[in-house]
């Protein structure tokens, strides 16, 4: 099994042997994770065959992407926190799962990895996003932010529901590394088109995005929270500072 990896302004992002680790994992270490894990793939017939689109699933665990990775067949970019790459351990599973690192906390590094992320799905690419935000931090499905709809609608992609079952237990958010766990699923439900009049009405945008959650949830079957999922820090009231609402 080979896999092209395209040669677009949103992948050169991506360090030189994170490009290479991605296809020589599709090839070699694909096929035994998929048969370790039992990884159950369905709706795959939903993805575009060509064309840009963006892939949203929900978010357990740090190795979400790589699942998603092995599973697609095309080139997938996704966009996650920086901190990820602070790590080395985890920054090889980011690198060779095609992760563009976004630095929440400074709004010009943030801006500028979502215009890569724009420039991901401008070259005909698919690109990931989670729409929470940030990891699952009890196994529930919680609001999305509606960076994903804002994007979408900005440059006339859909985006394709995706539900992931399992990553949570292969690697729990305070893991160290994976472990062997439960069968693991990657579903996919039908494309969704952002209204046009999201554009110019925010409010089309969270009611998107709403919906967007709710189709997740019916894949996943998770209990649903309408409520942002965040990790409370010492001193912080809140959730920290976000780029969509």
């Amino acid at each position: 099994m080979s896999i092209r990896l395209p040669q677009l302004p949103g992948a050169k992002l991506l360090r030189w042997y994170g490009r290479m680790a991605y296809g020589a994992a599709r090839v070699t270490a694909g096929p035994a994770l998929r048969r370790l894990y039992n990884v159950r793939l369905e709706g795959v017939e939903a993805l575009p065959p060509h064309g840009a689109a963006i892939i949203a699933p929900n978010h357990l665990s740090l190795i979400d992407p790589f699942f998603i990775a092995l599973v697609v067949p095309r080139f997938t970019t996704f966009l996650g926190k920086a901190e990820y790459f602070d790590s080395w351990q985890t920054r090889i599973v980011m690198e060779m799962a095609g992760v563009i690192p976004v630095r929440r906390e400074d709004s010009v590094q943030a801006q500028g990895s979502l215009n890569a992320g724009r420039e991901v799905l401008e070259s005909g690419n698919l690109l990931g996003i989670f729409p929470e935000g940030t990891r699952s931090p009890d196994g529930r499905l919680y609001k999305g932010k509606t960076g994903a709809a804002r994007m979408a609608v900005d440059t006339g992609v859909p985006i394709v529901p995706t539900g992931l079952i399992g990553t949570m237990h292969v690697m729990p958010k305070n893991a160290k590394l994976p472990g062997l766990g439960p069968r693991v699923t990657v579903r996919f439900g039908k494309p969704m088109r952002v209204p046009e009049e999201g554009k110019r009405d925010a409010q089309i945008l969270r009611i998107f995005t709403d919906e967007l959650m709710q189709e997740i949830a019916t894949l996943t079957g998770q209990e649903y929270r309408h409520r942002y999922a965040y990790t409370k820090r010492i001193g912080q009231p809140g959730p920290p500072p976000m780029l969509f609402a």
